[in-house]
């Protein structure tokens, strides 16, 4: 068997187990003792393996890790509980000298799988906590996971390899994230899971900038989208926005404009003033960028540097940045219904809409225009439309003055007269006639004036650290 280069599950765990350094604990709640029971099969599992547990009834799991606040057992919460308690015990108990040269760790889960009636959504919560060198400080990662097997013996199988994949990530790969992540998916299929959140601490992980680690997730195809927030740290997706008021906005961001700002305060306001029971500061923004505008910008050199670039900006000015694989708006709005969310509204501006329409009616495609928006609002989306100005002295277009093609005219009025489409007025509009790509160009040129179209803060911070190539031309 391979146990050099183990390009199977099982070589993988001998390769562990065969490692005279490496040793310490698996705690595994609801899945079964899968990932263990990989070690056991393996062989050599006792030169690998101090303790291995499953605390299922919770009067024990609370007696051992303590109860939990919100009765939820199936949380990161829990999973942290895990990890701190036998760690400790590790340090604790692992005092002799045998143990001198060893690096410890503890593998924990939490997990809820397919119940008899098939009534629930699987999922749970996955963590190790290690250490590279004996006696050094340890690393955490903790991620959530979703599966989507319709049979429990097959999320079982799945469970036992990805812990197997991660424990081996955590000794291998620690120092590129990439591979780390790359590995994780050896012998599974991303139909058959879900990783949505991860979350990394320690000196492993101490160069990982965390919101690529998120970045990586969607283009590998672990998950659809993930969410961070303004302080840089990642979110699970569907506890944040769990009964929130949601207003989302697709874009570059490229960077955060005044007419951006305007857009979401523009329709937030138009929607607080026909629900008069939801305050503005209720509302929650969602900053959407997706991978196929990340991904067709072939003049940028470096995208996952100008992706951090846009962030940070986006982060300055308190906004949560949602990154998706989402080619249609419906496929957003589905998963904010997943999300079980109380409103979703997408702004967009009617400049978009005319490029869509004109689009689809040039490739003869009005009924697929009909169909996806069609989902959108049969599933609870609406479009609330910012209006557009091309110059200073030009008309300014609105939902209900705008000029679609002929043969989209008659969709078009349709979907306005049955509010699928709404209107919104711009709070601010002096800002109408900014765009993304001309300032750009100033700040490239290293031209002056830019700095008046975009929110405060964010000129300093271009300048600051030579953002978008600032003054290159």
């Amino acid at each position: 068997m391979n146990t050099e280069n183990p390009t199977t599950i099982r070589e993988k765990a001998l390769a562990i187990n065969l490692n005279p350094t490496i040793y310490g604990s698996f705690a595994e709640i609801g899945g079964g003792q899968e990932v263990a029971r990989n070690f056991f099969k393996a062989g050599a599992a006792g030169g690998t393996i101090a303790k291995s547990m499953s605390a299922y009834d919770m009067v024990f799991s609370d007696n051992i890790y303590g109860p939990e606040e919100g009765g939820r057992y199936v949380s990161e919460s829990r999973c942290l509980k895990m990890l701190d308690h036998e760690y400790n015990l590790l340090e604790e108990r692992l005092v002799q000298e045998e143990y001198k040269d060893r690096c410890f760790f503890v593998f924990a889960n939490t997990v809820t799988t397919l119940n008899y009636s098939r009534s629930n959504k699987p999922h749970g919560w996955m963590g190790v906590r290690f250490q590279l060198e004996p006696d050094s400080p340890p690393s955490d990662i903790i991620m959530h996971v979703r599966l989507h097997d319709n049979n429990t013996i097959l999320q079982q199988r799945v469970l036992g390899e990805l812990g197997v994949n991660l424990l081996w990530a955590c000794y291998h790969h620690g120092g590129d994230i990439a591979r780390f992540l790359e590995s994780m998916k050896q012998d599974l299929s991303t139909d058959l899971l879900e990783i949505d959140m991860i979350r990394l601490s320690g000196p492993c992980f101490a160069s990982v900038d965390i919101r690529i680690v998120s970045l990586l997730l969607v283009k590998m195809g672990f998950t659809k989208a993930t969410i961070f927030g303004p302080d840089g740290k990642v979110y699970q997706p569907k506890d944040l926005l769990y009964k929130k008021n949601i207003f989302a906005l697709r874009g570059r961001f490229r960077p955060l404009t005044k007419v951006t700002a305007d857009m979401f305060d523009s329709a937030v306001r138009a929607f607080c003033e026909t629900k008069k029971d939801v305050k503005e500061c209720d509302v929650f923004r969602l900053a959407e960028m997706t991978l196929q505008l990340l991904q067709t910008e072939a003049d940028i050199e470096d995208h996952e540097q100008d992706f951090l670039d846009r962030a940070d900006i986006l982060s300055s000015q308190g906004h949560y940045v949602l990154i998706s694989d989402f080619e249609y708006h419906y496929e957003l709005v589905n998963y904010l219904n997943e999300c079980r969310v109380a409103h979703k509204g997408l702004i967009v501006g009617v400049k978009y809409l005319l490029e869509i329409y004109e689009r689809a009616s040039n490739e003869g495609r009005e009924l697929s225009i009909m169909h996806n928006y069609g989902r959108v609002f049969r599933h609870g989306g609406s479009f609330w439309v910012y209006p557009f100005q091309a110059s200073e002295n030009a008309q300014v277009y609105t939902a209900s003055t705008m000029l679609p093609p002929p043969s989209t005219r008659s969709l078009h009025d349709f979907l306005l007269g049955n509010k699928a489409l709404i209107e919104i007025e711009a709070l601010n509009p002096e800002v109408l006639t900014i765009f993304s790509d001309d300032i750009v160009k100033s700040i490239q040129e290293g031209e002056t004036g830019w700095e008046n179209s975009v929110p405060e803060g964010v000129a300093e911070m271009i300048v600051a650290n030579q953002l978008f190539k600032h003054g290159s031309k």
